[in-house]
């Protein structure tokens, strides 16, 4: 089975690994919470692009260095196997919590949307069974849920056309109204649609021809840019000022605008298909936690991935207030942003350690 072996993804795999793990709940209220830049939002994707792409660098650069190596390794290698180790701990509370976040917001969404005043726990039950399912299978089982998923829910982008009949051009220009405070506190916010792709340290010594991997990491990201682009322009151009900063899932309004015969509401089959978008999230995150679990015991075993999985449906039936659940949202996806600028400090600790070998020598 491709559980046990090392090198398993193709370029195929890790193109769309990144882009359907970094989609997950960020493009259904994408343009909510970039409205503090009003109209101009719809431009603000791009440089989400290039800044993905330059922190990119040091991750790919760092995990060539240690091909055989995922970050829980090189923690080890690096920091010394008792501080590497906790380290990995932290990581790996991150990662249940990050399952936990993106779960319960896309439950929330079928409370709200399809199934008010339902209780969700059935629900949960059933999307981290199937997660566990699909992990079982390995990195590769995850890629392949990936490649599916991407081509199942690809004919949603069709369904923006009627927005973007309906809208007003006008409201692309101009570019630049806002100020650097609002810029800031989008970009803030906003970013956390980005967060995916710095899992690519973790599979990184699973992938076949990992010299292409800048290459085939860069084209994911890009993919994912191109939908939230797409996306963004549409809504700025349906949607006024403040619809942008009051509807909390402009895509399913969009979705809405819709008119054909044959179907009433195309946003409930737009949330319906959406659960695969959730499902190649969550699946890639259980993996990793898997593999930290595994690191910090020393020991190979499948139970890891039953463990986590039923660690965060006890967190998901929790009675957590919609304030204690928003407030976790938003601070564990300001980690994930210390997560991607974490290789630049292994990067320093990297050169530091070769040139006190330099010394020695």
């Amino acid at each position: 089975m491709d559980v046990t072996k090392k090198k398993v993804l193709n370029g195929y795999h890790v193109v769309f690994l990144v882009q359907n793990v970094m989609i997950g709940m960020g493009l259904l209220s994408f343009n909510t919470v970039l409205s503090p830049v009003g109209y101009s939002q719809w431009w603000i994707p791009l440089l989400f692009g290039v800044l993905a792409n330059i922190t990119l660098i040091p991750m790919v650069w760092l995990a060539l260095q240690y091909k055989e190596d995922d970050l829980f390794d090189i923690h080890e290698k690096l920091l010394g196997k008792k501080f590497g180790k906790l380290l990995n701990v932290l990581i790996i509370v991150y990662v249940v919590l990050v399952i936990a976040s993106v779960t319960q917001n896309y439950l929330d969404l079928i409370q709200i949307a399809i199934l008010p005043n339902r209780a969700n726990t059935f629900h949960a039950f059933f999307i981290m069974l199937l997660a566990v399912l699909i992990v079982n299978g390995g990195i590769k089982s995850v890629a392949r849920f990936c490649i599916f998923t991407f081509f199942f829910a690809f004919g949603l982008v069709y369904f923006l056309r009627w927005g973007f009949v309906a809208g007003e051009i006008s409201h692309l220009l101009p570019l630049f109204n806002f100020s650097s405070s609002e810029f800031l506190e989008a970009t803030k916010i906003g970013y956390s649609s980005m967060v995916g792709y710095e899992l690519i340290m973790v599979y990184f010594p699973y992938i076949i021809n990992q010299k292409k991997a800048f290459k085939q990491t860069s084209l994911g990201i890009w993919i994912t840019v191109l939908f939230y682009f797409m996306t963004s322009v549409v809504a700025v151009m349906y949607f006024s000022e403040w619809q942008l900063e009051h509807i909390f899932y402009p895509i399913l309004e969009l979705f809405q605008a819709v008119e054909l015969s044959f179907v009433e509401r195309i946003d409930t089959i737009g949330i319906t298909v959406w659960v695969f978008l959730i499902l190649s999230t969550i699946s890639a995150y259980l993996w990793v936690a898997k593999k930290g679990i595994e690191s910090v015991r020393a020991k190979n075993s499948q139970y890891h991935i039953y463990f986590t999985a039923v660690s965060v449906y006890i967190l998901l039936s929790l009675p957590f207030t919609q304030t204690i659940k928003k407030t976790l949202h938003e601070n564990i996806f300001y980690v994930s942003y210390g997560l991607i600028l974490w290789p630049v400090f292994l990067c320093m600790i990297h050169f530091l350690r070769k040139e006190k070998k330099g010394v020695v020598k």
